[in-house]
């Protein structure tokens, strides 16, 4: 065996192998997996392949290579808990991978593998073993007759070891797994220590060779596929652990250089054993991040984002066990771009926007932290007293509620102190809050016209208005609120952009559509009323699209496309729409992005949407798959479901996107593009709202007619506004030093005329004074009290029909004999008002100027009260 190989060579090499033995390289695909909502991640190499292996698409070669990064973080496939704790589970991984597409099967895969493990990498065969599925003797022939391995080292196991499936129903088929045997004194020490009898670290699985061979249907029965295929997996980690002789994944050189780069930022040594767990986690966590923010998640409460923000919030929290009082996280980024960004160059070139992400995440929930671990102390402090050992699913769910703990930090917390948590009445708090949600959401828009029953037996409605804005339909159901045809050229809502509008006729009534609904199985609902009469099912009716309101529309639709190139182009590739919103009058568009767009960004991006609608390009569809469009390189928005031909919209070389909205033919149809505004809508989130075509113009005329008014009104040419106005606000600010300083005159005089009653020792002033505002009366107030030596101060003044109201106390006495906010109360109570303040200085507004002088006397006889008791 080598003396010591580093991983960026054992990766190298594989992919090298399987080019020479005919199968061609395939790039990572995101962690974020395309057209496949039952996947949260990309958690194996076959998942951008499992299209193909399904029989739905067919790719160019037969035989592939990959080396697929992976995250195995919520959802089913969650390694989250284990992290740390042992020396192979990671959130994130590398899988090194070959696949056959019905090409070749068993007797190549097998070669393939031990002639890359006993000759490439060098492997003593002595210490590889093999499992193969119970019933798979063609497997067992050919490790033990071709390849010669001793039937003592190979193991037959059961179908929950050795049989994969993608799913319940689908391609299936045995599997055969390679193990390296790491020596005796890793042993668990078991009688029968062994592969199949004990998980110990003597025996490490390095890589699983998938048979599919069979297809099962929805009664479990197994049948055999026409062309069987072929998917391995070795992970990176495993492999390079054993090469380079060490115990686990952590110190490899694709871990432990990080560990080294914590060290030094913490001045703290680490061990492998339990005082090196923080640095374990923080090292993988900070991995997933990376690559996560980098493929286009971003911190969220929901989905991927918010597993996203679990592992980051872990991370900082076990930040802080290694002394970390500030964020330090979005630091890391930097560790991880040198050791993996010559091979996933994507790292290096959205390198600051990851730890621009991280830094605003990490700075978010240091706001919240050390209040939230507080709570935890006290709930934790609470139980002890009581004697319990179980956090409430009530409280677990305050802390993430209201501090933002993920329920693995709290679960972390609680094991750290020997308590667990009630995880089933956390999810029925987190289920309750859901369902308010729903219900608020639902009470706020409701579009339930028509009952799912009454849906159902509905056949999916036909969409004929890419083509036509009238057709003939056939009425198959209706109310006084809605109409469902079997064909419409109505567009109904979806993916941001708005319903249709117009209207619906024949003979026996008249609707008008003031909306367009599409339910998620297909089917259209038009929504209104009847102006007239009324139809039956299986009428025959004219459906006709407003067709101004579906031009504008389709124009502000096209625009979100050149807007979305136009972001990356300025902002950086990490930009991706979050949402939108398309309607008639004008555009929302919703993105990732974690600064602040300066001034000079926004007129880029303007000016170059701009330019490419001048450029007048041509805007064309075509039909093709997710995959082959992906490829090409058209945009796929994550999270959306994709059917098996979807639509692709271009626009010259330009903007190439999947899109099942309306178009321009030609993006000069746009007329004009102009923004209207730009801002922050959540963590990491910006919004521009815009308008195209007709709106743009009516806003120029809008804004024209604003310039004649105020050139008019300031008797100045409209390039001397701005000029004029300059003049003004000086004019203006000079006055207001003017009036502040009769104000002040005015203030000292009145304070010179003031009568001082005198109460035993105290000096009181209750008096009505003249001034303009509340802070003049504070002034005013002030001067009173610095010429008294001990005592109090109760004005009120009138200004435009309101009563204001203060009380100032001087220090020795404030708090001690006299409260001002206490006073002001009954003061302000007497005038119809109400105040409250500080011991030494209080204000009130109140509504009856005709009781300013009953209550500044209502003032006096409180302080009488105190002071003569």
């Amino acid at each position: 065996m080598a003396e010591k190989w580093t991983s960026f060579e054992i990766r190298d090499k594989f992919i090298q192998f399987f080019e020479k033995n005919g199968h061609t390289h395939v790039p990572s695909s995101s962690l974020i997996p395309t057209n496949d909502k039952t996947l949260l991640f990309t958690n194996a190499g076959m998942n951008q392949f499992k299209d193909v292996f399904l029989g739905h698409a067919v790719l160019p070669y037969k035989r592939a290579v990959s080396s697929q990064k992976c995250v195995r973080a919520g959802g089913k496939h969650n390694d989250l808990d284990m992290v740390g704790k042992t020396p192979r589970h990671h959130t994130f991984f590398e899988m090194l991978g070959n696949f056959s597409f019905g090409d070749y099967f068993k007797r190549e895969a097998i070669t393939f593998a031990w002639t890359f493990l006993t000759e490439e990498l060098c492997i003593p065969k002595e210490k590889l073993y093999v499992s193969v599925y119970k019933d798979d003797d063609e497997a067992y022939d050919i490790w033990k007759d071709e390849m010669h391995v001793p039937a003592e080292k190979i193991v037959r196991l059961g179908e929950k070891d050795n049989f994969w499936s993608m799913g319940d129903t689908g391609p299936c088929g045995p599997c055969s797994e390679i193990f390296v045997d790491r020596g005796e004194e890793l042993s668990c020490g078991h009688p029968q220590c062994g592969i199949g009898v004990c998980d110990c670290d003597r025996w490490t699985e390095i890589w699983n060779l998938v048979f599919m061979q069979y297809n099962r249907d929805e009664n479990g029965v197994l049948t055999p596929l026409p062309r069987p295929s072929i998917d391995t997996g070795m992970g990176l980690e495993r492999i390079t652990m054993f090469l380079q002789g060490v115990h686990s994944n952590y110190d490899t050189d694709l871990l432990y250089p990080i560990i080294q780069y914590i060290e030094k930022m913490t001045g703290k040594t680490y061990d492998d054993g339990k005082e090196g767990f923080p640095f374990r986690v923080i090292a993988d966590h900070i991995r997933s991040c990376t690559f996560l923010i980098s493929d286009g998640v971003v911190p969220s409460n929901e989905g991927r984002g918010y597993v996203l923000r679990r592992i980051l919030r872990r991370a900082v929290r076990f930040g802080q066990v290694l002394g970390f009082e500030e964020p330090f996280f979005y630091k890391i980024v930097d560790e991880v771009v040198r050791l993996m960004g010559d091979f996933f160059p994507d790292l290096k070139i959205k390198q600051d926007y990851v730890k621009n992400v991280i830094q605003n995440e990490e700075e978010r929930f240091f706001m919240t932290l050390n209040e939230g671990l507080r709570k935890a102390e006290e709930i934790l402090g609470e139980l002890k007293a009581e004697n319990k050992t179980v956090i409430s699913g009530k409280d677990a769910f305050l802390l993430y509620d209201t501090f933002g703990f993920p329920m693995d930090l709290t679960e972390d917390l609680a094991e750290e102190r020997g308590f667990t948590v009630d995880k089933a009445g956390f999810e029925k708090a987190m289920e309750e809050q859901k369902t308010r949600a729903k219900e608020a959401r639902k009470a706020k828009n409701n579009t339930d016209y028509v009952s799912e029953e009454e849906l159902k037996d509905l056949p999916e409605t036909k969409f004929v208005g890419y083509d036509t804005l009238e057709e003939q339909g056939k009425v198959l159901l209706s109310g006084e609120e809605f109409v469902i045809t079997d064909v419409t050229p109505f567009y109904g809502e979806s993916g941001g952009q708005v319903g249709d509008t117009g209207c619906i006729e024949n003979n026996n009534g008249t609707f008008e559509v003031k909306d367009t609904k599409k339910s998620p199985d297909g089917k259209f609902i038009h929504v209104g009323s009847f102006i007239k009469g009324s139809f039956l099912t299986g009428d025959i009716v004219s459906l006709t699209v407003d067709k101004e309101r579906r031009k504008a529309t389709a124009r502000n639709h096209s625009v979100t496309h050149i807007l979305h190139k136009a972001l990356k182009e300025t902002l950086g590739e990490h930009v991706n729409q979050a949402g939108s919103l398309v309607e008639a009058e004008r555009l929302r568009f919703d993105f990732n992005h974690y600064q602040r767009i300066t001034e000079e960004e926004l007129l880029t991006i303007e000016n170059r949407v701009n330019e490419m609608i001048f450029s007048d390009l041509p805007v064309c569809l075509s039909i093709s798959t997710v995959e082959d469009a992906v490829k090409e390189g058209a945009m796929a928005l994550f999270g959306e479901k994709y059917g098996q031909e979807v639509r692709v919209i271009t626009m010259g070389d330009y903007s190439k996107e999947l899109c099942g909205g309306t178009h321009v033919k030609s993006t000069g149809e746009i007329g004009l593009f102009k923004i209207l505004s730009e801002g922050s809508v959540g963590a990491g989130l910006r919004r521009i709202e815009a308008t195209t075509g007709y709106q743009v113009l009516a806003l120029l005329r809008e804004n024209d007619k604003i310039i004649s008014t105020l050139s008019e009104k300031l008797k100045a040419r409209p390039e001397s506004i701005v000029d004029k106005v300059d003049a003004l606000q000086d004019k203006v600010k000079e006055t207001e030093r003017e009036l502040s300083k009769i104000e002040a005159k005015m203030a000292s005089k009145q304070a010179e005329e003031i009568e001082i009653v005198k109460i035993q020792d105290i000096e009181a002033v209750a008096k009505q004074v003249n001034v303009p505002d509340m802070e003049a009366l504070r002034n005013t107030a002030d001067m009173i009290r610095d010429k008294i030596s001990s005592g109090i101060v109760i004005l009120g003044a009138e200004n435009n029909g309101k009563v204001n109201f203060v009380v100032s106390v001087t220090k020795d006495l404030a708090g001690k004999v006299l409260h001002a906010g206490n006073i002001i109360k009954e003061v302000a109570k007497v005038a119809g008002g109400g105040g409250g303040g500080r011991p030494d200085m209080a204000q009130a507004g109140a509504k009856d100027p005709s009781k300013i002088e009953q209550a500044l006397q209502k003032g006096l006889e409180l302080v009488k009260e105190k002071i003569e008791g």
